[in-house]
């Protein structure tokens, strides 16, 4: 069959939708805006079948966004706006006469300030015959890019087609790909692909010809190859590991390519070292003091790590029959959740419009797909939303994401600085997995050198994730305002101690209030108790450090007590 890909306007809504959320600056929004009103940062979103442009407030305490406002695009118009001064700025004018609106926002730089301007002009353009057939479906969750059918012969296409971005680094649509769907097709390369400079991806690296030779041919038993590994870290050229599995068997057919990539990523040997699993949260170390302390100092805390159901293809390599199965395995645990567990699964696919904004409310809807992601890429999100789903518990401490780029991501949260109890929770969600996975007749992915096993070798190991936000002001200040090494005085501390800091704006950033999301940097080689003693032990000693700027002491002074540590 010929491949249809979507064009002109509707490839246009296509991209820019997808790419379409994400923080603004805004001034405010009426009939007339006051240039003395200050800015606010805000999530901004576009629904492009209602047409509407909507902003949200981040609540890091509560761990939420609130709903702040939109304004619609039906009948608007945009224009670029040195906002008074701020620099990458547009304004929105909606409606005309007394229903006439509107709206000032800035974006960080020109590129960002242009993909919105466009995707706003774009939607404004476009009735909802051409939304509709360019997004599928009537939800934006289940837009994937580009779509097509099945192809095995691409010498009749046009230049436009030929051009497709999928294959400027080489390979082919691969039209006897089993795995294929109406909304996605894989690519085959039967030649290295050509990287260039902008691949950055620790499976570019690692990919010789050599390597690519002897491998290229190897398929898994439920059918994934080589192509499939490579093909996200090919077509998404920024990834940095580029590189993803399609079910357990991977690990071992194509180690020659993983192996490296992990010892890159995590500073762990598979081929000589063996990693541990523990989930005995009772092991964790936690004093009265270190507990008031955190409470003093930590808004809330986090931990999360991906799981997955053995004999099953994870989802870059899964059938529907596949996702389908996990499904009812993860329903089937969380019926059987009790006491703080007890809650509430959601189809993605059958969402009402009120649980959609309850959800989305309280940031537990998780992203659509994009462009720029691995999930795209690497085939992960064909036939969305089918198939997956939200749990939460009605504490809303506990929450669950099935069939996003694992089986299921385990997400414990609660306020306040309490880690074993949000550590115990996370544990007994794992665990609860694990029964529902044996009453079914099989069992959790893992393995003795690679600990639990998930589709991105970033994850391997625990897949473990503990993360607090805490308040560090005098880091901040540095951050803000300090010369030379001082600036880097946070990551250098926080590395000291084998943790990863993340300021508003990520890495090597400032914090707006002074709020850091500080983690544990490794998942590989160290048990889940270990890590997240790690992550106390060493946010322990961060405060004091911070105690120490706060009471006068200079930033030398804190480096000679950090390596006394």
């Amino acid at each position: 069959k010929k491949l249809i890909i979507l064009r002109n306007k509707n490839i246009l809504i296509s991209f820019f939708i997808m790419e379409m959320e994400g923080y603004l600056n805004k001034k405010g929004r009426g009939k007339s805006i006051s240039f003395i009103k200050p800015w606010t940062k805000r999530f901004c979103q576009i629904d492009p079948f209602k047409k509407e442009l909507t902003y949200y407030q981040i609540d890091d305490k509560k761990l939420t966004r609130q709903l702040k406002g939109s304004i619609s695009l039906k009948e608007c118009s945009v224009v670029e706006s040195d906002n008074n001064g701020k620099p990458h700025g547009f304004e929105i004018h909606s409606g005309e006469g007394k229903s006439a609106e509107l709206l000032i926002l800035s974006a960080d730089d020109d590129t960002t300030k242009e993909k919105w301007i466009n995707a706003i002009r774009t939607v404004a353009s476009s009735d909802e015959k051409e939304i509709t057939q360019a997004l599928e479906n009537k939800s934006t969750s289940s837009m994937v890019e580009n779509t097509y059918t099945t192809t095995n012969d691409l010498e009749d296409l046009d230049a436009d087609e030929q051009s497709h971005p999928y294959l400027q680094y080489g390979g082919r649509f691969n039209g006897n790909d089993v795995k294929n769907t109406p909304d996605f097709q894989y690519l085959q390369f039967d030649s290295m692909p050509q990287f260039g400079d902008e691949h950055k991806s620790a499976m570019a690296k690692h990919l010789t010809p050599e390597l690519f030779n002897r491998l290229k041919d190897v398929q898994s038993d439920k059918g994934y190859t080589l192509s499939n590994v490579i093909m996200t870290g090919v077509v998404t050229p920024h990834l940095g590991v580029g590189a993803t599995a399609g079910d357990e068997q991977c690990f071992e057919l194509f180690k020659d390519l993983f192996n490296p990539i992990i010892r890159d990523w995590h500073g762990y040997d598979p081929e000589t070292q063996t990693h541990p699993v523990d989930l005995d949260f009772s092991k964790l170390q936690f004093s009265a003091d270190q507990r008031a302390l955190f409470n003093e100092y930590v808004v809330s805390t986090r931990v999360r790590a991906a799981r997955n159901i053995s004999g099953y293809s994870l989802p870059a390599g899964a059938t529907q029959q596949d996702r389908a199965s996990v499904e009812a395995v993860l329903q089937q645990a969380f019926s059987g959740l009790a006491g703080e567990l007890a809650g509430k699964y959601y189809e993605l696919g059958g969402l009402t419009e009120e649980q959609t904004n309850f959800l989305l409310t309280k940031g537990f809807l998780f992203q659509v797909p994009s462009a720029r992601n691995l999930l795209t890429g690497a085939g992960a999100a064909r036939s969305w939303p089918d198939n997956r789903g939200i749990f939460h518990n009605d504490a809303q401490t506990a929450l669950c994401w099935v069939n996003e780029e694992d089986h299921c991501r385990i997400i414990s949260m609660e306020e306040g600085g309490d880690i074993p109890s949000v550590f115990a929770r996370f544990c007994n969600l794992s665990n609860a997995m694990e029964e529902s996975a044996q009453a079914n007749g099989t069992k959790l992915m893992r393995s003795e050198k690679l600990g639990f096993l998930g589709t991105c070798p970033s994850n391997l190991g625990t897949g473990l994730r503990a993360s607090v936000m805490i308040r560090l002001t005098e880091f901040n200040k540095l951050l803000e305002s300090g010369e030379g090494a001082d600036k880097t005085l946070l990551d250098d501390v926080c590395s000291c101690f084998d943790l990863q800091p993340r300021g508003s704006a990520g890495e090597h950033s400032a914090a707006v209030g002074a709020k850091f999301d500080v983690s544990n940097k490794q998942r590989l080689g160290f048990s889940e108790v270990q890590l997240v003693q790690k992550m106390i032990d060493g946010v322990t000693k961060l405060i004091e450090l911070e105690q120490m700027l706060a009471a006068g002491s200079s930033p030398a002074d804190v480096r000679v007590k950090m390596a006394a540590m």
